[in-house]
């Protein structure tokens, strides 16, 4: 007996933090949760330069005011890149929240660090299948 491993239409992929390397922090753009009981923010570190650049989750429930989620809704925690060693890394947390929409975010030391970052969103436990 063949086991079903189609895990292509039971998640979606969107982008928050298109990749790019980037000067000081970065705002993703919101992504909507509707329709789907599940989300996980996966977050791409590339080459990094200098400063410390650590990733966290907003949400909002109207696509307008993001605040900071809060950790008794995250399952795990990013981790700050701050060094050559921990560039070229892939960090995820799952939401577990509430609100509609999420987006990622990355806070840079100062204004003038630089790292390669990008950021998405995974949807999955919809609500009707197939997502994607």
């Amino acid at each position: 007996m063949a086991f079903q491993r189609d895990l292509k239409s039971a998640i979606d992929v969107q982008h928050s933090l298109a990749p790019a390397v980037g000067t000081g922090s970065r705002t993703g753009t919101g992504v909507d949760l509707l329709g789907v009981d599940g989300a996980v923010c996966v977050v791409h570190f590339g080459a990094w330069t200098d400063g410390t650049h650590t990733a966290s989750l907003q949400d909002s429930s109207d696509n307008t005011t993001f605040t900071a989620v809060s950790s008794s809704n995250l399952l795990g925690s990013f981790t700050g890149v701050s060094a050559t060693g921990s560039s070229h890394s892939t960090q995820r947390v799952g939401y577990i929240g509430g609100a509609r929409y999420v987006r990622a975010f990355i806070t840079a030391s100062a204004s003038t660090v630089v790292a390669a970052t990008a950021a998405t969103i995974v949807r999955g436990f919809a609500n009707r299948q197939p997502l994607a």
